[in-house]
């Protein structure tokens, strides 16, 4: 990442970046891109402080920036910044970390 990230998440949301899928089926066929599955994976790229409790407290987030994720296919809403897609979400459409 080049540049620096203009968007700062706020509560319990995070910016993630798609991982898109490969344009090439195992068997060698190309997909394209109205074939290919909307992305369910991706890269942490901010993450708001988190949400807070019935007391006012500050609830943090288990999620930082960095983090490779899985969720929900029709989760977040998408937005384009520096020709990026990129998808806002809460931190509740996140699946799972994926641990390496």
């Amino acid at each position: 990442m080049a540049s620096k990230l203009k968007l700062k998440p706020l509560g319990g949301r995070v910016i993630v970046e798609p991982i898109e899928q490969e344009d090439i089926t195992a068997g060698g066929i190309i997909l394209p891109d109205t074939a290919k599955e909307k992305p369910q994976e991706g890269k942490i790229l901010a993450a708001g402080p988190g949400d807070r409790n019935e007391k006012g407290e500050r609830v943090p987030m288990d999620l930082k920036a960095g983090d490779r994720v899985l969720f929900a296919k029709y989760s977040g809403t998408e937005v384009k910044m520096d020709g990026r897609k990129l998808l806002i979400m809460r931190e509740s459409d996140i699946l799972a970390i994926v641990e390496s």
